[in-house]
């Protein structure tokens, strides 16, 4: 498996994210992205209110942000002590080794008796703003490093749970626990397998010395303020998906590629050489064929192999993916077979979307009804396989009678969502589907007239359109011939609007 990294810079810079060469995660860094998840605010308590358990707290949003008492953390009597000391010019040892810590609050309290109205306290983005909300955050901080989480005011040692063998779990707590500076809890992330205890403790170093140099921010820093900020969005998506099995890492700007080869020299220094920078004057997106996939990916209707489809709906409650296996021909002995085939490639694809879109909340699928419950299973597990690198929290209930799969995703940042359709080219009213995915939508109407094994085809299409299919070498017209062994007749016909188009028989007749 090949992993990829594509970076494309601008006005926002835009990650794509391959995964042997099919687009699997798309994220954008816009400039102005002042509330980032992981950005630590000096804030003020706008006002705590019971009725939720809750308080307001003004970050500097336009919307005040939303802080639950489950999320205040054990330790934040500890915390509004270190702050006020710190505020004040107490403390100057941010180390926490000589800080007197105290007693932990009840899980089961009251806001009002923890946090008063303006009030000084350090909060963390957990969820960026979105739509009509403000930012949701948290006063449990954590600093991420490549390997560890640094967990100020804690004592605990959590190891990944992704990490499977004991020996290593029990290895990594051992190696932690000899260098865990005294008042930090520590959480060990899954890349961390297999490292020594240099690159752990190195790792370690760097987060106790943002810890400090944002300690040195408070004293004077204004309410609200910005004390803490996440690592530009390149070094986290790296921070967080690179492995070994990463191939190519390509950037078309070169203060950026600049950037990433330092960092990379920090983490990888023997996968330095991956990271490429794109000289040619072809944009990147489009050498690599990511644009195509953006156009034929995010819009209601997502096409896949052997003919199937999913149509995908957001409503404001929940996002709803129907599963369709559309008019193929199958081999297959009988319809169970066919609804399992079918209902495996969609659970992929359905997984590679909820990543692509970065799509949150409750999502139901209504995959194909199958009667066999070994066959449900086998769609349970390979759906729950399919979705075990995706970072977000999930959790995926198994097949309902009705063949439905409830899936809860927790949404972090407001979702990917790309325009798809353009304006009607022959000037009437509404939008259309963008050429490109007309295109992917005429080559999948050939592949079942193929499968039908139809004799002589034509393609009446628009002019521009049939000239697209026919020009160069090879043409896409071309193409298809290697591929299905069979020439396709296509006429230019002046009469049809921009992305209409038909298949004819040998006597003319239209067959799709």
């Amino acid at each position: 498996m090949n992993k990829e990294l594509i970076i494309r810079s601008g006005s926002s810079t835009d990650f794509a994210l391959l995964k042997d060469g099919k687009l699997v995660e798309l994220h954008k860094e816009e400039d102005d992205s002042n509330f980032a998840v992981g950005d630590i605010f000096i804030a003020k308590i706008r006002k705590a209110v019971p009725g939720l358990n809750a308080a307001f707290v003004n970050v500097g949003y336009e919307k005040d942000a939303f802080l639950h008492y489950h999320d205040l953390g054990p330790q934040i009597p500890s915390l509004l002590k270190f702050i006020k000391r710190v505020s004040t010019g107490k403390v100057k040892d941010y180390t926490l080794k000589n800080f007197s810590k105290e007693k932990d609050i009840n899980k089961h309290g009251i806001i009002t008796d923890v946090l008063k109205s303006n009030q000084s306290l350090l909060v963390q983005i957990v969820k960026e703003p979105i739509s009509t909300k403000g930012p949701r955050i948290s006063s449990e901080l954590s600093i991420a490093g490549r390997y560890i989480v640094l967990v100020p005011f804690s004592d605990r040692i959590s190891i990944s749970q992704k990490i499977e063998s004991t020996e290593e779990k029990d290895r990594l707590k051992r190696l932690v626990k000899s260098i865990k500076p005294k008042g930090f809890g520590i959480i060990v992330r899954t890349v961390a397998e297999g490292k020594k205890v240099a690159e752990l403790d190195k790792d370690l170093q760097n987060l106790v010395e943002r810890w400090e140099s944002m300690c040195k921010k408070l004293h004077r820093a204004k309410l609200p303020s910005k004390v803490l900020g996440e690592m530009n969005r390149a070094s986290s998506i790296l921070r967080d998906v690179f492995n070994d099995s990463f191939t190519s890492i390509c950037v078309d700007e070169e203060e950026l590629y600049t950037q990433i080869k330092d960092y990379m020299q920090e983490i990888a220094p023997k996968k330095e050489s991956i990271v490429k920078l794109h000289k040619s004057n072809v944009p990147v997106f489009e050498k690599y064929g990511i644009e195509r996939q953006i156009k034929t990916s995010f819009g209601k209707t997502v096409s896949m192999s052997k003919g199937a489809y999913l149509v995908i709906e957001h409503t404001e409650a929940m996002h709803v993916v129907d599963v369709n296996s559309g008019n193929r021909s199958n081999k297959a002995k009988n319809q169970e077979d066919t609804a399992l085939e079918v209902n495996l490639i969609s659970a992929t694809e359905v997984a590679r979307q909820l990543r692509l879109r970065d799509m949150g909340g409750i999502i139901v699928v209504d995959f194909i009804d199958m009667n066999n419950a070994d066959n449900r299973r086998k769609l349970f597990d390979h759906l729950r396989n399919e979705m075990k690198d995706d970072r977000a929290k999930h959790k995926i209930l198994p097949p309902s009678k009705f063949g439905l799969i409830q899936i809860t995703r927790q949404r972090v940042r407001p979702e990917m969502n790309i325009k798809t359709r353009e304006d009607n080219p022959n000037g009437g009213n509404g939008e259309v589907e963008a050429p490109i995915v007309l295109l992917d939508k005429i080559k999948v109407d050939l592949e079942k007239l193929v499968k039908k094994d139809v004799k002589k085809i034509t393609l009446s299409a628009h002019p521009f359109i049939a000239a697209y299919l026919t020009k160069g070498f090879p043409s896409t017209r071309s193409k298809w011939f290697f591929d299905h062994k069979k020439w396709v007749k296509v006429l230019p016909r002046d009469a049809y609007t921009y992305l209409e188009y038909h298949f004819h028989d040998q006597k003319g007749e239209v067959i799709q």
